[in-house]
């Protein structure tokens, strides 16, 4: 009787060293796979990113416009403006500002949900590229075993150029040159302080305001960014 729990139990141990080490070999080849897409990505560009895919999946969707410009062609003012509203920390920080992070925190807590968020542009690069828009915590763990590893893959100032070739600006609209010809119809290299801080204040919800369109709550962030731009540094 002692020998069969015996074999019982060791049958299980077993069972259960096989079922973790397949697990943890699963994990580490998945993070071999975002890995190398990341090293191929610093010498070339991604044709397409989660986000995209599913935008074109949804049944209601418009055709995906975006042209891949390099990091030369994009006006300066987006990259400011683009710095200043989401990121402006972005040269000194690893991929995670710590101390947006605690206020985020604080605030949330002093809410009692979910009002802020303090993600890099390091960290939406990083979800844009592979993740799903999901909250959970197994989200954003992946989400930061990512950003770890694209900051020490890419210099900043090819995460930036990514990041503005692929973020959305508007329903089925992807990437700064596709917005600007889109909202204003200019190339991504001559959009204007104003058109870039608009084009910034829309990020956090850009398909919501077509072609300029302007409201109170945009015409503030616009001005928000625009006093923030001067001290911007970009790479």
């Amino acid at each position: 009787m002692a020998r069969k729990r015996f074999r019982g139990l060791l049958l299980a141990w077993k069972a259960f060293c096989y079922t973790l080490g397949s697990l943890v070999v699963a994990v580490i080849g998945m993070q071999l796979w975002f890995l190398s897409h990341i090293i191929y990505w610093n010498s070339y560009n991604p044709s397409a990113t989660a986000f995209m895919q599913r935008y074109a999946e949804q049944p209601e969707a418009k055709p995906v416009r975006q042209r891949w410009v390099p990091y030369a062609r994009i006006s300066d003012h987006l990259k400011r403006a683009v710095v200043a509203a989401e990121d402006a920390k972005f040269l000194d920080h690893e991929g995670f500002d710590w101390e947006a992070i605690q206020k985020a925190m604080q605030k949330n807590e002093r809410r009692g949900k979910v009002v802020a968020g303090a993600s890099t542009i390091s960290q939406q690069l990083a979800k844009n590229l592979f993740l799903s828009g999901s909250r959970s915590w197994l989200r954003k763990g992946q989400e930061a075993a990512i950003t770890w590893m694209m900051e020490r893959t890419l210099s900043k100032r090819r995460i930036l150029e990514i990041y503005l070739n692929v973020a959305e600006w508007g329903d089925g609209v992807f990437g700064a040159e596709a917005a600007a010809r889109h909202h204003f119809g200019v190339p991504a290299a001559a959009l204007t302080p104003e058109q870039a801080t608009w084009l910034a204040a829309i990020l956090p919800a850009p398909r919501r305001y077509d072609r300029g369109r302007q409201t109170p709550y945009i015409s503030g962030r616009m001005m928000t960014i625009s006093a923030r731009m001067t001290s911007a540094q970009i790479p």
